[in-house]
């Protein structure tokens, strides 16, 4: 089905919606268990310190108890390995800013849409996979954050196709929902994945499932495994049951240098005749880079700043997918009723509040977080679906893959500033926490840039 078929549709196979949320549902598991919640946190702990700083650590007592040399070490050791992940999540963003909207042009132009969805899924998959063998030992952690760092690359490069299939499978009047219906699915595959984790090989005491024990780090690396292979069944419906897009200029062989060439033509083409697109891509660059940060750093803070155990992350995990699914599925009836704006608007403001205030009573330990935190979950989602749809209604026939390039170039581009400040301000503070501000920076200046955006439905 081509674009201008969509628009003229009047109505989309079921099956094609549900096989198209299907690839949010299965690969739920990397965001949720890879980037967030599980591995994340797992490359930050204290596997990956000096063993002889952890245990003079816990010797001084090895909670907000501790002071002295051993708590000054033991933080700045923690502080190097958030940072750590910041600048790896900064230099995969610069590479996504670089080659995003080459690969949505390119499968505009050559109708290759739905095949590079599958080629960039399979990576992420096969990196997924390979973080089994990031050991529980500091000698690992820099193949672990590698690792993850090519997995989000590869991650944002099937976004562009997925994204861009948005107007394959929706019409103007339905793709609010639509859209909800795919970042819910998201949230509802992450709750599932979060909790087969913490059930099979967190809960209790070793051995867990199928024999497997927690020696360096063997259930957390397992994890990996599974995260892996249901991502990789979820993604399939989608490469089966939804058409490949029509190529809009199938002759086209442009080389590299002339594909950057048409590139930076179309932006100024934008920036002069597409005035609202431009600024949109613009500010939800901004934003969107925050957002990413909130599920990027959200899990390491939850156990370096507020003391939660790898448990107790798992469950505030679940309980945040729950917020989020309510959160997204609601705002696509609004975005739908009332245009995309408002919903975004609003979210980015609850985002600023809720940072702000988990920033100033940090110490206020796993209740703060518990109500800050969910709180942030709630907006999130919102956030995330009307961005997409917002693009999506002023996207031209035709060029949704170009479009949703840009849209991850621009939200790239700069998606090196908050894991900069991230790191830069717990570089600064001397403490992990600095990092919430940081973020809340990058959100309130989003949210700044878009109010004045004029909105055409």
């Amino acid at each position: 089905m081509t674009s201008t078929d969509t628009v003229s549709a009047v109505r989309i196979p079921r099956r094609q919606i549900f096989a198209w949320a299907s690839w949010d549902w299965g690969t739920s598991a990397f965001s949720a268990l890879i980037t967030t919640f599980v591995f994340a946190v797992y490359i930050t702990s204290d596997y990956f310190i000096d063993p002889k700083i952890v245990a003079a650590y816990t010797a001084a007592g090895g909670d907000a108890s501790a002071s002295g040399a051993p708590k000054i070490a033991y933080d700045s050791a923690i502080a190097a390995l958030t940072s750590g992940l910041g600048w790896a999540l900064a230099i995969g963003g610069i590479l996504v800013a670089v080659i995003a909207p080459i690969v949505g042009q390119r499968t505009d132009a050559g109708g290759k849409r739905k095949l590079w969805l599958g080629v960039n899924t399979a990576v992420v998959v096969a990196v997924t996979f390979l973080m089994f063998f990031v050991e529980a030992a500091p000698a690992f952690f820099l193949l672990g954050i590698t690792l993850l760092a090519i997995g989000n690359v590869f991650y944002e490069m099937a976004n562009v196709n997925y994204n861009a299939m948005l107007l394959q499978v929706s019409t103007p009047k339905t793709i609010g929902r639509v859209s909800g219906f795919g970042w819910g699915a998201g949230y509802l595959g992450g709750i599932v994945v979060l909790i087969i984790s913490l059930v099979g090989f967190i809960l209790g005491d070793p051995p867990y499932w199928f024999g497997i024990t927690a020696d360096g780090g063997m259930n957390i690396r397992i994890i990996a495994v599974f995260a892996a292979i249901w991502s990789l069944v979820f993604s399939l419906p989608v490469l089966l049951a939804v058409p490949e897009n029509t190529a809009v200029d199938p002759d086209s062989k442009l080389g590299i240098v002339a594909s950057y060439r048409k590139l930076f033509s179309r932006i100024k083409d934008l920036y002069l005749n597409e005035r609202p697109t431009f600024y949109f891509l613009l500010a939800s660059a901004v934003f969107r880079d925050g957002l990413a940060a909130v599920f990027a750093f959200g899990g390491v803070l939850a156990g370096v700043v507020f003391g939660f155990s790898p448990t107790q992350v798992i469950f505030f995990a679940i309980a945040a997918n729950v917020v989020a699914g309510i959160g997204v599925f609601a705002a696509g009836w609004f975005d739908d009723k009332f245009g995309p704006k408002p919903v975004i608007i609003t979210a980015l403001a609850g985002l600023v509040l809720t940072g702000l205030a988990l920033f100033l009573f940090h110490d206020g330990g796993q209740t703060a977080f518990w109500i800050g935190g969910l709180m942030l979950t709630l907006f999130v989602g919102p956030a995330q679906s009307s961005s997409r749809t917002f693009l999506a209604r002023l996207a031209p026939h035709g060029g949704e893959g170009e479009i949703f390039g840009l849209y991850a170039t621009t939200g790239r581009a700069i998606s090196f500033i908050s894991p900069t400040l991230f790191a830069l301000f717990v570089a600064v503070g001397g403490a992990a926490y600095w990092g919430i501000l940081g973020i809340v920076i990058v959100l309130l200046a989003g949210l700044l840039l878009l109010i004045p955006l004029r909105n055409k439905r």
